[in-house]
């Protein structure tokens, strides 16, 4: 059997990891995965073939799942979260479109089997470790403008804010992109209260979580790294204080009901 396992693993917590994508796993023989996401499996994937890429190299990650499932070993492509959600499953499926295409000279990749497993993503453990920011509508928004070019970014900001979606913001900054979080910022303060609150969540559901709820207007990217997820509530998010516990959450309209 040729086949490929697409394994979203969660955020870290392996108590957040699936049974199926833990079954997927020990069925494999080879792991392909930054190397972080292997080391976040423990003793999962310490008997596995390793092969790990580092950041950058996600096309050719993609090349090696597919060439390792061709030759007949149980493989699987590792990304935290969700694989499906700016992840590898689209590259993996987009390097079998430009094989259709003959774009590309594997058509050894055509005859392996796939099964994307979803995992729970970093927007959810955000907003669940404060509540229920995601109660209404929402949608997700990558910053990176390695592979999309700021323009368009800042079209969708622009849309999300006159729709008056959460917003939650993956890649918000890197060591060389640090401007694009302040001016997403700025977009949705012309049309939202400057107390907006905003979910800032580090290292989500792993040993170093730290998590702070802000307004809006207070929202900088030197408070900011590469591994940390950013989801601005939309104009009618709450931020309700009890003693020393604090949530968030967006009604859904049930006050109509409820009064």
């Amino acid at each position: 059997m040729k086949k490929l396992f697409i394994v979203g693993t969660g955020p870290g917590d392996l108590a957040l990891l699936t049974p199926k994508a833990k079954a997927a796993i020990s069925a494999c023989t080879e792991v392909v995965a930054y190397g972080l996401y292997i080391d976040l499996l423990g003793e999962l994937a310490a008997a596995k073939n390793q092969h790990t890429l580092p950041l950058g190299e996600e096309i050719n990650r993609a090349r090696l799942a597919l060439d390792l499932a061709s030759q007949g070993k149980n493989t699987a492509l590792i990304s935290s979260g969700d694989i499906g959600i700016y992840a590898m499953a689209t590259l993996v499926f987009e390097l079998l479109d430009r094989q259709l295409q003959n774009l590309e000279d594997s058509p050894q990749w055509l005859d392996v089997e796939i099964e994307v497993i979803p995992g729970i993503s970093a927007m959810q453990a955000g907003a669940s470790a404060v509540g229920a920011m995601l109660g209404h509508d929402f949608c997700t928004i990558s910053l990176s403008d390695l592979l999309t070019p700021w323009e368009t970014i800042k079209k969708r900001i622009e849309c999300a804010a006159a729709g008056d979606f959460v917003v939650s913001f993956y890649n918000p900054v890197s060591k060389k992109r640090d401007w694009q979080l302040n001016a997403a910022r700025d977009i949705l303060l012309q049309s939202r209260p400057a107390s907006t609150p905003v979910m800032i969540g580090r290292q989500l559901t792993r040993a170093e979580q730290q998590i702070n709820i802000i307004e809006l207007q207070h929202l900088a990217a030197k408070d900011v790294d590469m591994f940390t997820m950013v989801s601005v509530g939309n104009s009618e998010s709450r931020h309700i204080i009890n003693g020393s516990k604090e949530w968030v959450y967006t009604p859904r309209g049930y006050s109509k009901k409820l009064s």
